[in-house]
């Protein structure tokens, strides 16, 4: 019921989508006694879209959130376990294409490397459809396909194939391999997404070690890039405004403890 309701929740507060709307009741108030209410809010509306597509919006919002959780040293112990988590391969269209189609593919691509790097660890890839249509997910195979072409054990690779968001994919995958409290498990996942998984996998008692991949940003203390490309913008700041709400959310609802959670809130 969450899940069903974050999708339908997020379709109305999408800020885009908001904008967008706002804008185009803003033009159809023009036509009626409230015109000059209308013209304000069409005009704000699309001068707020403009901004968000022109201007380093997105970076500002997003560069916190990567920088939360830094990756860790190249000459850690070994883990115990890769759990990569899902969103980094399109499987319909991987499917219908006969290729790996990555939406952020550098979560697969670590998870090879890392694979290779530690032999003995094993490999969880979890995640579900996503989508709201009833369908059987399609990615988890084709994240196992992609690992296994790539030299990876078919042996090593754990598919959870049931979860449908972030939550979902810390509890299903502790229900999988019931990790032990001295076990350490590195977690794969986009950098900007990081802390809120972060922060739900570790309540569902995995000390888990944040291993942050596909960066949109410099990082702290260098030089910030103005990108002009007004759909990277976009794109930028619509997923930065979604893990904000999305923190927001799960803090409210109590799936996660703090509100921010960073390395000083971890259990590992």
């Amino acid at each position: 019921m969450f899940y069903l309701a974050s999708k339908i929740f997020w379709i109305f507060v999408s800020p885009i989508n908001s904008l967008m709307i706002a804008a185009l009741v803003g033009v159809v108030l023009t036509s009626t006694r409230f015109a000059r209410t209308g013209r304000a809010v069409a005009v704000l509306a699309i001068l707020l879209l403009m901004a968000a597509a022109t201007l380093p919006l997105g970076d500002l919002l997003i560069a916190p959130l990567e920088d939360r959780f830094p990756p860790p040293s190249p000459d850690m112990a070994a883990p115990d376990g890769i759990i990569i988590l899902g969103g980094a391969v399109n499987g319909e269209a991987s499917r219908a294409r006969g290729q790996t189609i990555f939406d952020e593919g550098e979560r697969m691509t670590e998870a090879v490397l890392l694979a290779q790097r530690y032999p003995k660890a094993r490999i969880i890839f979890t995640g579900g459809n996503g989508l709201l249509a009833l369908e059987a997910s399609t990615e988890a195979p084709e994240a196992k396909r992609f690992l296994t072409e790539f030299g990876v054990d078919p042996a090593r690779i754990t598919l959870e194939r049931k979860s449908l968001n972030t939550d979902e994919n810390a509890r299903f995958t502790a229900e999988l391999v019931y990790p032990g409290r001295a076990q350490r498990w590195l977690l794969v996942t986009s950098a900007y997404h990081m802390t809120r998984s972060m922060a739900l996998f570790e309540k569902a008692e995995f000390n888990v070690i944040a291993y942050p991949v596909a960066y949109r940003t410099m990082g702290a203390g260098e030089h910030r890039q103005w990108d002009f490309d007004p759909a990277r913008n976009l794109r930028t700041f619509e997923l930065a405004m979604h893990e904000w709400i999305g923190l927001v959310a799960y803090w409210v609802t109590g799936r996660i403890q703090h509100l921010f959670p960073g390395p000083a809130d971890s259990i590992a």
